[in-house]
């Protein structure tokens, strides 16, 4: 499929390193409006966004996706120039093949089919692209779009996120949930001292360290059928270090929970100050909800998803709701049934990133197909 090659290599040659996008959006709403799509850009600066659609009647079957690529790391490890997309051995290489513009590539190719093939199809298809996935920008993306979306009275009926959900090849596993995630910043004050006269000084670091033991031991849930339990990792601990002979007077403690759906961001914050309010604790905590869990158990769109793979694959996908977050938790509150599904996640953000052609050309043909069983 030259095509598929072309677009690809097109998409990999902007040098959109999150959260800018570098003018790749420029061509794909080029490209989406060369097939007949309108489309509105909904920038937030320094995030770009789109939302294109075509057709006007429901149901509305979006594919939503990512522009926005992680920082290349150390080039000199590359085997080739990270943002020119570089086919070896059945492989292709580039910042972003994987995650995910490998995925916007197969979805733009298929659109273009699907539009020609099928100029009457029944309801509308979408795309919602953001520049603001992989970095601390997020909530001026896919979230903000969303808003809007709903501001102008548009439902998403279905949407497919184009993360590289496979493990070890293309369709083996469909994310259909992920885990909320919610962070804090912790500030503890004490009292800065000598270490020769600690009764006149408040050390934060012992203050905290019985209430720490409790939080990292806490069976916070059981999970369920289709979440682990959920788990509280704390991830960096600052406090003194100016002398050997001072008791610092203050501590700063950041920590993450991935909840399950037993949980909400609302209950494990109540559960943690009560923690703290037992040790006689009263820290300043700024907490920041990255996104509720959220879960597609049944729908049309996730019997499309799993006969469509059976069918041209043979291979019945895993459901699954492991891993890190994703923009499919600003999408599915909306009432809209979301599943992820994309090409094997083994190299993304990884030196020499790569995905299979042969997997791309599957994963257009995948989409294609779920298409036609939604919207003919």
């Amino acid at each position: 499929m030259a095509s598929l090659l072309d677009t690809l290599a097109k998409l990999i040659a902007f040098e959109s390193i999150t959260p800018h996008d570098a003018g790749c959006q420029e061509f794909m709403i080029e490209y989406l409006q060369s097939h007949g799509f309108d489309c509105q850009r909904l920038n937030q600066d320094p995030v770009a966004n789109f939302f294109a659609r075509l057709g006007t009647a429901r149901p509305l079957l979006v594919f939503a996706g990512h522009t926005d690529v992680v920082p290349i790391g150390e080039q000199t490890k590359w085997c080739s120039p990270p943002f020119h997309l570089t086919a070896r051995d059945g492989m292709l290489y580039g910042r972003g093949v994987a995650d995910m513009k490998g995925s916007l590539a197969a979805m733009l190719e298929m659109a273009a089919c699907f539009v020609k093939d099928y100029p009457a199809f029944s309801g509308s298809l979408g795309f919602l692209i953001t520049s603001g996935e992989e970095g601390d920008d997020f909530d001026l993306g896919t979230p903000y779009v969303m808003q809007q979306l709903h501001n102008q009275g548009i439902t998403i009926d279905y949407c497919i996120v184009g993360e590289p959900s496979s493990t070890k090849i293309l369709g083996d596993m469909i994310k259909v949930g992920r885990r909320g995630s919610l962070s804090a910043s912790l500030t503890l004050h004490g009292k800065q001292g000598h270490v020769a006269y600690p009764h006149l000084a408040e050390n934060p670091i012992h203050r905290i360290a019985p209430a720490l033991a409790e939080l990292t031991t806490i069976e916070w849930d059981k999970g369920n059928t289709h979440f682990p339990p959920s788990s509280l990792q704390i991830t960096s601990i600052q406090s003194g270090g100016q002398a050997g002979n001072i008791i610092p007077g203050e501590l700063k403690m950041q920590f993450n929970i991935r909840y399950s759906t037993e949980q909400s961001a609302h209950s494990l914050q109540g559960k943690i100050n009560a923690c703290f309010a037992r040790h006689g604790l009263s820290p300043v905590i700024e907490w920041r909800v990255n996104g509720e869990p959220f879960l597609t158990q049944k729908g049309k769109l996730l019997e499309a998803c799993i006969s469509t793979i059976t069918h041209l694959t043979n291979n019945s996908p895993e459901l699954s709701t492991s891993g890190g977050t994703s923009d499919g938790r600003f999408i599915a509150p909306y009432g809209v049934e979301v599943i992820e599904l994309g090409p094997v996640n083994a190299t993304i953000h990884q030196v020499n990133e790569s995905v299979s052609l042969e997997a791309l050309e599957q994963l257009q043909c995948i989409y294609y197909e779920i298409c036609k069983r939604l919207l003919v």
